[in-house]
């Protein structure tokens, strides 16, 4: 009898151990939209997150898609092949808070007009998406991140009540080149050239208004002209909106040493070479060779993000075009006092070639970075310099 008291009793512990904690009607839900920084490029697009208060449960969590582990195993390599795996993070504000305070990042919390019924499910949803089993994801940078995951949290746990919108942006048809650019281009030169070298014709794809919440400003925007169901009818899906952290006013920096400016210097000294070769000297084929050396390199990463990786916005990069991987090889024959006659055919066909490169450089369907250009021309002179060398 004794025995049998003791399972039912622990039946009964077990199951209020694993019921889910019920919300209080006091308990808010809000999204959180940070600002974009200027400390990091990884930070210049903002981040999104969800916060649900409780006080009545002392509840004050914020759940965060966005955090990443390098201790997990053969992170670099899983992250060179594309095997990008991030995770749901639960902190609570006071731990939240005091990191983009730190870094002057202004923070708006809108607050969702859910039911008793539907902040119970989301808070569910996420409780069951923070368990170890259930947290980690394959990041995608435009279309599985942290901010299209606070989207899918309301669409998943909600279903069929909440509505957002398909057309809520004041510039649509954008591609995701031109979108990133817009956070980028001014404060990140270099990361801008970075991600256009890298990342090829997808990026170029014209987006929904539903695709563009891969950014958080965006997310915030759907937020605002959604539609809740409520018990009176469809309501508007933000019941207020909240400065929640408020930044400082801050002179950002911005670099006169853009990638267009350094690679032009390359290109005036490539050109002073070709002016005073008048005698052959192994500098001059140094510098030839380290030139072709390193576009070549840069050609076979690009080949090998395309066709050995998962990184989906790697493929169709037409960068190939003028990173030619077969540049590699050519540079260990430039290292000779004699090129081979059939290296010095290759650079007579890479002249016209990169002429007609440049001529259509802005008619190819991938935006290409003008950064690029004075390379190319490098490439070309620097080619009827060595065809010239005697």
């Amino acid at each position: 009898m004794i025995q049998r008291l003791t399972i039912f009793t622990l039946f009964i512990l077990v199951g209020f151990g694993s019921k889910a904690q019920e919300l209080s009607p006091q308990a808010t839900i809000s999204v959180l939209t940070v600002e974009p920084g200027h400390e990091e490029l990884f930070a210049a697009f903002g981040h999104s997150a969800i916060r649900i208060q409780d006080p009545a449960n002392k509840i004050d969590k914020v759940y965060n898609f966005g955090t990443y582990y390098y201790n997990q195993p053969y992170f670099y390599l899983n992250f060179a092949r594309g095997y990008l795996l991030y995770g749901l993070s639960v902190r609570t504000w006071e731990r939240f808070q005091p990191y983009y305070a730190y870094f002057n990042r202004h923070v708006e919390a809108q607050y969702i007009n859910l039911t008793q019924e539907q902040k119970q499910k989301v808070f569910d949803f996420l409780e069951d998406n923070a368990k170890p089993e259930n947290s980690m994801y394959y990041y995608d940078y435009f279309y599985d991140n942290c901010a299209t995951r606070i989207r899918d949290v309301f669409e998943k746990s909600l279903g069929e009540d909440i509505k957002l919108p398909v057309n809520y942006t004041d510039n649509p048809g954008r591609t995701i080149r031109e979108l990133t650019d817009h956070y980028i281009e001014d404060e990140f030169p270099w990361g801008k050239l970075g991600i256009d070298l890298c990342l090829g014709l997808p990026m170029d794809k014209q987006l929904t208004d539903y695709e563009y919440m891969y950014l958080p400003d965006y997310v915030f925007e759907a937020f605002k002209a959604a539609k809740i169901k409520s018990d009176s009818g469809w309501v508007e899906s933000v019941a207020k909106t909240v400065t929640i952290l408020e930044s400082r006013p801050a002179d950002v920096p911005k670099t006169v040493f853009t990638p267009t400016v350094a690679f032009s210097l390359l290109l005036v000294f490539g050109i002073l070479l070709f002016i005073l070769q008048l005698k052959k000297g192994w500098w001059f084929r140094m510098f030839d060779f380290v030139l072709f050396f390193f576009v070549g390199m840069v050609g076979l990463l690009l080949f090998l993000l395309w066709v050995a990786t998962d990184h989906s916005a790697a493929a169709d990069n037409f960068n190939i075009l003028w990173a030619i991987p077969i540049h590699l090889v050519v540079a260990f024959g430039l290292v000779r006092k004699k090129t081979k006659r059939w290296i010095n055919w290759y650079l007579a066909l890479l002249v016209p070639y990169s002429i007609l490169l440049l001529l259509f450089w802005k008619t190819f369907p991938q935006d290409l970075n003008e950064g690029f250009i004075p390379i190319v021309l490098l490439v070309a002179v620097r080619s009827i310099a060595i065809i010239l060398r005697k």
